[in-house]
């Protein structure tokens, strides 16, 4: 059964950087693609990054575009979200999810409901 977990979350200031990580378990993904996402209190759940299976491929929405990468490892099955240049917008529980196999990441948005498995999250908080 697959198991996602994710860490790197904290407290940071105003324009610093943090890197999220993503470790599965359970199952290789080294054929799927991988989704980022974000909730902050009161607000709906946004995509906020995704990767193809071959990494060739990632999907940023204005908001953190510039500011965010997404990078995988499949040896380590392990994806990852550098957060750089960091908004006080940013402040939100941060979670990644396995959509269905043959999902590729579209140019224009990706919905939660497209995505199967869900990590707990991690809480980032940005602080003046």
């Amino acid at each position: 059964q697959l198991q996602l977990v994710e860490s790197g979350g904290g407290l940071v200031q105003l324009g610093g950087s943090l890197r999220l990580s993503c470790a599965a378990s359970g199952l290789s993904l080294d054929y799927y693609a991988i989704g980022w996402f974000r909730q902050a209190p009161g607000k709906e759940r946004e995509g906020v990054s995704c990767i193809a299976s071959t990494g060739d491929s990632t999907y940023y929405p204005d908001s953190v575009k510039g500011r965010f990468t997404i990078s995988r490892d499949n040896a380590k099955n392990t994806v990852y979200l550098q957060m750089n240049s960091l908004k006080s917008e940013d402040t939100a529980v941060y979670s990644c999810a396995v959509p269905p196999l043959g999902y590729y990441c579209p140019e224009d948005s990706i919905s939660p409901v497209d995505f199967a498995s869900w990590g707990q999250g991690t809480q980032v908080t940005v602080s003046a």
